[in-house]
Parts: structure tokens; C-alpha cells; sequence
């Protein structure tokens, strides 16, 4: 099934259906229950292999962790704005959080929410930048439709989700269902069905990774509120002091 602009539509507005007031976890756990009502039992049980899967394979070890510095790297809007970490840590600290894809619901109500926790986060002195797989134009569309105001940025091949430890090959059936579905392969350039963990990282100005959250369930994502309190943390230290690190 090809996706097209009016199914991407169509998934944005099933994303944002959600109460006034709910959390991200709450609109989240709501997706998934209505995803595990209405789906086949065999795709529930393919996608749930592939989670397993992820989950034993060692990344959350892997991934990089409060206390770690974060790899510096410069990638680009699909407007073409250079944006490089180091340069924005001048400016305070930041918020980096990587998504799926734009095909994918449960990235769109993240995207949603983060954009609409934009101005605590602000408030709290902090920077916000999304990043994923897919191509410019993929990626240039999933700003569209989301109407959202911080930059995000394509990291083609997984480049620097990779320095950060957090990707991962899906597994031949959950690959063969993107394929088809969503077609991955397409969206993101390359034929290596690999895709980031839906990592959340705060940095502090001097780089340190000062909260991550890290889950191998793609349906599980970090709480706004939880990214705003770490920069809070960070906006309360005293001068000269080193960052504490907190996470999952």
C-alpha cells in the first residue's frame, strides 16, 4: 500500500484525536489498545516478536546513558539550515529525541505534544530538535502536516543515531510488513531495514547526557513533563556546578 498524502492525513488525525489534558502516555496507551483491538492476531504477535526482539538484542546497554558525552554532529533541515549540537549548546542546553518516520502514529502524537510542551521547554532554557531516517522530502512533510516549530532534521543511513548506539534491524517479518505498509525502504534511501530507538536525550551545555530515555517498545516514549524537569534540574544548579543524570 503506497502512502499517500491523504493517508498520512488520515493517520495525523487519528493521532491527535485525543482528550484535552491527557498526557503522552495516556494518548499512547490508547493507540495501542486500539491497535491491539482491531489488528489481526498474527501481526500483534509479529510486532510484538520484534519488540522482544530489540529488547534482547542488548541496545538499551548499548546506548549511550546519563553521564556519557553526546557526539557531537551537524545535520540539516530539509530546507537546507545547517544545525550542528555543539553550536546550539552555546545557547544552552538541549533536547534531542528521534522518531520513526513520519508514517508512524505514535511518532506523530510525540511530535504533537512536543510541540505543544514547546514553550515550558523554552521556559526551562531549553532547545528542542527531533531527528529520523527518512529522506528530506519524507521528512519535509511530517513538518507539514504537524504544523510543529523546532527544526527536524533527516540523519540519513541512521549516522548519528548509530554514534548514540540506539539502531537496530527490525526483524524479517516486522521488515517485510514496512516494506510493504509504509515502505521504509523508500522513505529513508536505503534497503538496510534499520530504524533509532524513539530516544529522548537532555544535554547540558558542556555535552554531558544528563537524562535519556531509552525502551525498546516503540509504543513508549518520554513524557514532556519528564524532559522539562531535567532542564529545570539543570536551570537550578549553581554556577560552575556539574549536572547530576537521571533517565531510564
Amino acid at each position: 500500500m503506497k502512502i499517500t498524502p491523504v493517508l498520512f492525513a488520515l493517520s495525523l488525525t487519528l493521532a491527535v484525536s485525543s482528550a484535552p489534558g491527557e498526557s503522552l502516555k495516556e494518548q499512547l496507551d490508547a493507540k495501542k489498545t486500539a491497535f491491539l483491538e482491531m489488528a489481526p492476531p498474527d501481526k500483534t504477535k509479529s510486532y510484538q516478536d520484534g519488540i522482544d526482539t530489540v529488547a534482547a538484542s542488548g541496545i538499551l546497554d548499548r546506548a549511550l546513558k546519563p553521564g556519557d558525552k553526546a557526539p557531537d554532529f551537524e545535520l540539516k533541515t530539509p530546507e537546507g539550515k545547517k544545525v550542528r549540537l555543539s553550536e546550539l549548546l552555546k545557547a544552552g542546553p538541549i533536547v534531542v529525541t528521534w522518531y520513526r518516520g513520519g508514517w508512524c502514529p505514535y511518532c506523530n502524537l510525540t511530535l504533537l505534544s512536543l510541540q505543544k510542551a514547546l514553550p515550558d521547554i523554552k521556559a526551562a532554557g531549553g532547545q528542542l530538535i527531533a531527528l529520523n531516517p527518512e529522506l528530506d522530502s519524507y521528512t519535509s512533510e511530517t513538518v507539514g502536516k504537524t504544523n510543529i516549530e523546532f527544526d527536524v532534521l533527516s540523519d540519513p543511513a541512521n549516522n548519528v543515531a548509530r554514534e548514540y548506539g540506539i539502531v537496530f534491524k527490525m526483524t524479517p517479518d516486522v521488515a517485510a510488513a514496512m516494506r510493504k505498509g509504509v515502505q521504509t525502504n523508500t522513505r529513508n534511501g536505503d534497503e538496510s531495514d534499520e530504524l533509532p530507538l524513539a530516544a529522548s536525550y537532555v544535554i547540558a551545555q558542556d555535552g554531558t547526557i544528563t537524562y535519556a530515555f531509552l525502551d525498546a517498545d516503540y509504543r513508549n516514549r518520554a513524557e514532556p513533563s519528564d524532559l522539562i524537569q531535567a532542564l529545570q534540574a539543570l536551570q537550578s544548579l549553581p554556577k560552575g556546578a556539574k549536572p547530576s543524570s537521571s533517565g531510564d
